[in-house]
């Protein structure tokens, strides 16, 4: 609807640059045909290529002025944007989209033109605002007395000219002679002295040759000129002798006796440059990609000592088979990885890979879980479930902490395996399923068979195709390439640029302990980023100052009394520690008994005398 008019309007209207020459009578009657929206934030107000009848003036609020995600500036209260729609029906070059709730004043092209035709007081403020920025204004102004005519064209030229385009506008004539510019283009040209000189000359041949033709064809009517995206780049050349590559269009002009050209250049140097920084980042991100991959065979593990070398040969052998794997190691070592990683080299890879905690769910509702129910079938069972083995059918269940299954429910996992049938938690009907399974624990499952906490029978069923991945300790340089890896990574999802790691790091996290494996690493570099300083982390401050003599320490500092049956039991656990920590070497220098200050002899009487047994 229209806005009425006040004397703050008015006020707010002579400080528009467009308008600042208009006198109040005039305004008064532009501020009668100004039209008031109000667009919420992040509104697109309009887009790009659309055909617009509107010029927006901003009262309050901002917007930017942008191509997708290529912003080319912001634009305030006070300012103007959408001119070019008064006086053709190009499309618009960008889009506008508010920053803030904005309300905006605005005029359409046929109340603009019944102001310049009917309203001298309005044409000659325009007209005044135009003089003191472009000299060649005054020929102009002396045309304007001459005919209507004249003023329809001068209008056009001064639209054209609204000051502050980000764009490089040159309006030529016939013959080529620059009549007018914008600062944008001076700034292309180099030159802020321009007028009546050759457009061509400012121009490399091959596209002084298109414009050229472009005009020959247009002045014969082979192929008139309306309005015309140029396809190719326009390359200027300054008098400075820079060079700089622009996109642009070119419009007419004018009546049947003269003919006049609009010449709309937008550079795309940093755009260019842009686009090829990213397909240079965009060829070493995949470069990079092909390095992780070749140290992870693309399943996310990180494999460059032996030890995890194996482990991926083993994965290799068994993925392509149907066998039942069952994988061995601490907690956090990465069994899951593990069993992903067999998934998707199998023939099952298209078909769903289900996990299920068998620790994380409560003894009551696991079966459930594992087997679905059928509705009615416990209290609180209000409609029909589906289990894992179900949806796993035709991919492979995933069983993690297989030892914590319940005693009951080993008889019909067992049925699974070797009939590959159930019956779900309330039904007599029984469900055929084709499903592979992989289970994973940290227990000793073997010791569980012998404390008839496991049944043999199933641990025989399962241990088909047995894999222990190593813990992290025993890795060696993977500890620092699993760092890296997962720097780069916590860094950029947390906005946290983080210098990657010294010499003086890599020995401190391979001499940790890492109790906690894999997991117990990426909980720490998160940790790690969060806290880190100009770009660095102090990691000797971080890594938990542990081992075997901490733990010593510990004991030796607390105020626990233990019985002699409690001691032996520490010293059992903590020679074994020592005994993993150097992969069960007892003498030399790497050796435990230097790790517990021991003479081997001594060491090895104790293992004997405590029973200590190396892990098959």
């Amino acid at each position: 609807m229209s806005k009425p008019a006040t004397e703050s309007l008015i006020e707010f209207l002579s400080n528009i640059p467009i308008f600042s020459e208009v006198n109040k009578e005039s305004l008064k009657h532009l501020s009668i045909v100004l039209e008031e929206e109000t667009f919420r934030k992040n509104k697109l107000v309009f887009e790009k290529d659309s055909i617009g009848e509107y010029m927006y003036i901003i009262v309050s609020g901002s917007v930017k002025v942008h191509e997708k995600d290529h912003v080319f500036g912001h634009m305030h209260a006070g300012e103007c944007f959408g001119e070019y729609a008064l006086i053709d029906n190009n499309k618009r070059s960008a889009f506008i989209t508010t920053l803030e709730d904005t309300t905006v004043l605005k005029i359409n092209r046929e109340h603009f033109f019944k102001l310049i035709s009917n309203d001298i007081g309005f044409s000659q403020g325009i007209l005044s605002v135009l003089i003191k920025r472009h000299r060649n204004i005054d020929i102009i102004q002396e045309n304007l007395a001459s005919s209507k005519k004249a003023l329809e064209i001068a209008n056009s030229k001064l639209s054209g000219l609204i000051n502050g385009a980000m764009d490089g506008i040159i309006m030529f004539d016939e013959k080529f002679r620059i009549l007018l510019t914008n600062p944008s283009a001076n700034v292309l040209f180099e030159n802020n002295d321009v007028i009546q000189r050759n457009l061509l000359f400012f121009l490399d041949d091959s596209s002084a040759d298109r414009i050229q033709n472009l005009i020959k064809n247009d002045l014969n009517n082979d192929q008139p000129l309306s309005s015309n995206y140029l396809p190719d780049i326009i390359k200027v050349i300054g008098s400075n002798e820079t060079e700089t590559l622009n996109e642009g269009t070119i419009s007419k002009w004018g009546d049947n006796t003269a003919s006049f050209y609009t010449l709309i250049l937008r550079n795309i140097q940093d755009r260019l440059q842009a686009e090829d920084k990213i397909e240079f980042l965009t060829s070493q991100t995949e470069y990079l990609k092909e390095e992780i991959k070749e140290l992870t065979s693309d399943h996310g593990i990180i494999a460059e000592d032996q030890s995890m070398k194996k482990v991926m040969q083993l994965i290799n052998k068994v993925a392509g088979t149907h066998a039942t794997v069952l994988i061995n190691g601490e907690t956090g070592t990465g069994k899951e990885l593990v069993a992903r990683a067999i998934h998707q080299l199998s023939d099952r890879k298209d078909k769903p890979l289900i996990r299920i905690n068998c620790g994380a769910i409560p003894t009551n509702l696991i079966e459930s879980e594992l087997f679905g129910h059928e509705k009615g079938a416990f209290t609180g069972a209000t409609t029909t479930r589906k289990g894992r083995f179900l949806l796993a059918d035709k991919g492979t269940i995933f069983l993690d902490e297989i030892g914590e299954l319940p005693l009951d429910l080993q008889p019909k996992l067992l049925r699974v395996i070797q009939e590959g049938e159930f019956d779900a938690v309330g039904s007599s009907e029984t469900i055929q399923a084709d499903v592979r399974i992989i289970a994973a624990t940290h227990r000793d499952l073997m010791q569980h068979v012998k404390d008839k906490k496991f049944r043999e029978d199933l641990f025989y069923r399962l241990n088909v195709f047995p894999i222990t991945v190593p813990p992290l300790r025993d890795r060696g340089n993977d500890i620092c390439l699993i760092t890296n890896h997962m720097i780069s990574e916590f860094s950029r999802e947390l906005n946290r640029p983080i210098n990657l790691l010294s010499e003086d790091d890599k020995t401190a996290l391979i001499n940790y302990n890492w109790p906690g494996n894999v997991r117990e690493l990426q909980n720490l570099i998160e940790r790690a980023i969060i806290i880190s300083q100009n770009n660095t982390i102090s990691w000797q401050s971080i890594i938990p100052q542990g081992g075997i003599e901490q733990e010593v320490t510990t004991l030796q500092t607390s105020n626990t009394i233990y019985t002699a049956p409690e001691l032996i039991e520490i010293e059992k656990a903590n020679i074994e520690r020592a005994l993993k920590h150097t992969k069960w070497k007892i003498s030399g220098e790497n050796g435990a008994a230097k790790l517990l200050k021991l003479p081997p002899t001594t060491l090895s009487s104790r293992i004997k005398a405590l029973g200590i047994e190396r892990p098959i």
